[in-house]
């Protein structure tokens, strides 16, 4: 439950219309709705601290939470943030997913190493799991944009830019919506990034391209860097003539011929004229080999093409590529975006020390970027894997900051797509209903009451997160009324309620419908989805002559969850077998210490936030990521620390972390 709800826009400017133009233009079921949530306000949940990395006295923060409520507590903190960039999904209809990498064994890792080198990369054991989905209807994902850019607009600078990053599907809608949330007059550009080559598969034309829309929250006071592009090819053509060691150049006009304000009039190895500069610059210029004479007879300078900063940036980028399967940068995520555009993009509209949020954060590259450009960074996602992805990036980087996760019960569901596959099976007696509407997501059967339909909020659909007012209306006068009229009974399963006993209230006192209401708790049905990892595993004292300090080692690593994935892969793969592509099952051996990711001892605090003091992870090809530095070693099942260890922490491949007292 909220703790309290914070004004989306405390002192509305005189005049602004909320849902005015939007209501409008705009007209679609829902629409009413939103004005409800507006009204309500944003709500506050509890903060928790997670892990505190460095000192952090810059105060940046990584966020597991929604946009709406990481906002909620950005504005009770007081905190501004002076650039957002934000890429949320598209309302593309697509599914995105994780691709999950079984790590080699560490008791055998060397022994298969050269084995594996002399397999193809397909051969390398991995299976997908789906990480969140991208399926929205229109009118859904309208309102949820609308009340996420309102949230944005309220804990930005007066000075701040906004930059949404979208593509063909909904675009254009949503650039009505900024303008109104916005204002027309503070849209500055809509960028065209070429994210691919030509399409020669099209039906019709290729779309290669996405759209950024940028905007100020002033209309005069706002930061703007002049940032370059490389030229275009007609440009660099210009540079034709070369020196001696290779440096291209193109002939510059010297004199001051035409131009207000005069010149310097003098004679130079023989050539007289007014020229645009005194004779003592002229003389070092040639002192340099800058100056050149002309067959034609006349002083010209040499221009050359590696001093200029290129061309001021326009709207239409086409020379930053997407991160392609062989980029360093690349972090395996599905949505991940090339650090060139979102250096572009700081560099621009921002200075040092400024705050940089990304309220749909992903692999974390704004964040990163930030903090190589010396700014403050807030990365905020509602996905584990966002948030891991992210830290992992940070680490590597040396970035100072703390993780945060929202207490909204968002962080019981560590894939709500996968639990919405399995949400039928944890209800008892709740089967599909072809009369139904897709609101319901089946019904139960009841000997006296007959249909009971049962609604389950969508957990891939945050707007559904919440029961409130908003929703119970929407319920009673929408979902109820097209029943058929020998409904008696509903039930209504919420993650997250505003106050009980207010909807409750609210039902008793709404006389449209005999039909009862039960309120479920979805939480109490899905606290034992998933099975915690188990370990078994020794602490030891170690002094040797290369190493001082404690030392645990893994015996063993169980993960149901995982196996229980590799289990449905294998049966899938067992099913599409075939004599060209033979069964090959994904095995694991007695140890399970292939299905580890990541490990990390606490040595400063036996509860509380986490405080990583050793920390190894590793890669998808075995190598050991140790404390932020890559090697090219392989794990040998232990990790070490100079101090004794108190808390040991385990993330499965799939991304479950578990934590134990040591």
């Amino acid at each position: 439950m909220p703790i309290k709800y914070i004004p989306f826009i405390p002192e509305p400017v005189e005049g602004q219309a909320v849902l005015g133009n939007f209501n409008r233009i705009l007209r679609y079921k829902g629409a009413d709705e939103l004005s409800m949530t507006l009204q309500r306000g944003m709500p506050l949940y509890e903060m928790e601290k997670q892990e505190t990395v460095g000192e952090n006295t810059d105060g940046n923060m990584v966020i597991r939470g929604e946009c709406v409520s990481a906002c909620a507590y950005l504005k009770e903190q007081g905190v501004q943030v002076d650039l957002v960039y934000i890429d949320p999904p598209f309302a593309s209809g697509a599914d995105y997913a994780k691709k999950v990498y079984i790590r080699r064994n560490p008791k055998v890792a060397e022994a298969i190493a050269q084995a594996e080198r002399e397999l193809d990369v397909d051969e390398l054991k991995a299976f997908e799991e789906k990480m969140y989905g991208d399926v929205w209807d229109k009118e859904k994902y309208l309102s949820w944009m609308y009340e996420n850019l309102m949230a944005i607009k309220g804990v930005m600078s007066e000075t701040a830019s906004i930059y949404v990053h979208l593509d063909y599907h909904i675009g254009h809608y949503v650039k009505i919506l900024m303008d109104e949330i916005f204002g027309e007059d503070n849209f500055r550009n809509e960028i065209i990034w070429k994210r691919a080559t030509a399409h020669s598969d099209a039906e019709f034309y290729g779309n290669n391209f996405d759209c950024i829309y940028f905007y100020t929250k002033s209309q005069t006071d706002y930061i703007f860097n002049t940032v370059y592009q490389p030229y275009d090819d007609a440009y660099v053509a210009r540079f034709s003539r070369t020196d001696p060691d290779g440096r291209r150049w193109d002939s510059g006009n010297l004199t001051a011929k035409g131009l207000s304000g005069g010149g310097y009039d003098y004679e130079y190895k023989g050539y007289r004229s007014l020229w645009r500069m005194p004779l003592e610059t002229m003389e070092r210029l040639d002192r340099e080999g800058r100056i050149h004479i002309t067959k034609t007879g006349g002083i010209r300078s040499k221009v050359y093409l590696d001093e200029l900063p290129g061309m001021p940036a326009q709207s239409m980028w086409l020379d930053i590529n997407p991160v392609n399967s062989q980029a360093v940068e690349r972090s395996d995520y599905a949505t991940q975006k090339p650090e060139a555009l979102i250096e572009r993009i700081i560099n621009a509209s921002s200075d040092r020390g400024m705050l940089v949020a990304d309220f749909f954060g992903g692999s974390g590259v704004t964040a990163a970027v930030a903090n190589k450009l010396g700014r403050r960074f807030i990365h905020c996602d509602i996905g584990l894997n966002s948030i891991q992805t992210a830290r992992d990036r940070l680490v590597t980087d040396g970035a100072e900051f703390d993780v945060l996760e929202i207490k909204d019960g968002v962080q019981l569901y560590r894939n709500p797509v996968q639990t919405m596959d399995k949400i039928k099976s944890l209800i008892p007696g709740l089967k599909n209903e072809d009369d139904l509407d897709s609101f319901w997501e089946g019904a139960i059967s009841d000997s006296k009451l007959g249909m009971i339909p049962v609604y389950v909020p969508n957990l891939m659909d945050s707007s559904s997160k919440l029961l409130d007012v908003v929703l119970m209306n929407r319920i009673l006068h929408q979902a109820i009324p097209d029943l058929d009229s020998s409904v008696k009974k509903v039930i209504v399963y919420y993650i997250d309620i505003t106050d009980e006993d207010e909807i409750r209230r609210f039902i008793a006192a709404d006389d449209s419908t005999t039909v009862e209401i039960e309120l479920r708790d979805l939480k109490t049905v899905l606290d034992d989805v998933a099975i915690g990892d188990e370990v078994s595993f020794h602490c030891t004292e170690v002094h040797d002559d290369l190493f001082g300090g404690w030392q645990v080692v893994i015996d063993s690593f169980v993960s149901d969850r995982v196996l229980q994935k590799i289990t449905e892969f294998n049966n899938k793969a067992r099913m599409n077998a075939s004599p060209k592509k033979p069964f090959k099952p994904i095995e694991i051996s007695e140890e399970g210490l292939e299905l580890i990711e990541y490990l990390s001892l606490d040595c400063t605090a036996a509860d509380g936030a986490w405080h990583s003091d050793s920390e190894i992870k590793i890669d998808k090809l075995g190598y050991v990521i140790r404390n932020g530095e890559k090697t090219k070693e392989f794990w040998d099942g232990a990790i070490r620390s100079e101090k004794k260890p108190l808390r040991l922490k385990i993330r499965n491949i799939c991304g479950d972390e578990t934590m134990w007292e040591i």
